[in-house]
């Protein structure tokens, strides 16, 4: 969280508020990632992408130096994140320009997988 915190200034408001919660949980990632990909859906629907070009390479940079964790929590937890939380305020394929090439890979293996496709669905934890 703190490289992607890093990338996107404007969700350390929401960040701190999120953490002084009752219900937060430092050892449950994958919520903290909604939280994250829901703020970039925010960013992504009010039109202040300013931030988003950061943001997605900081994504690339868990995939390309992350172990096998971290790039499923990026997969699972922040591009299906946010394919799930822009369903009803904005399409989800406006993120898709932002994509960098294994983050791109993976987007497109959640779509295929959510289609059916078996194999994609395997390679998701490649």
């Amino acid at each position: 969280m703190t490289l992607l915190r890093a990338s996107c200034p404007s969700f350390e408001g929401k960040w701190r508020a999120y953490v002084s919660g009752p219900l937060y949980d430092e050892e449950l990632l994958y919520v903290h990632l909604g939280e994250f990909a829901s703020h970039l859906v925010d960013l992504m629907v009010q039109g202040q992408v300013s931030e988003l070009e950061a943001v997605f390479d900081a994504i690339e940079r868990l995939y390309v130096d992350g172990d096998l964790h971290v790039r499923r929590a990026a997969t699972v937890g922040l591009l299906e994140g946010i394919q799930n939380v822009s369903a009803g305020k904005t399409a989800p394929e406006g993120f898709v320009r932002l994509l960098r090439p294994q983050a791109m890979r993976k987007w497109q293996l959640l779509n295929d997988a959510w289609n059916g496709d078996i194999e994609a669905a395997r390679q998701l934890d490649a």
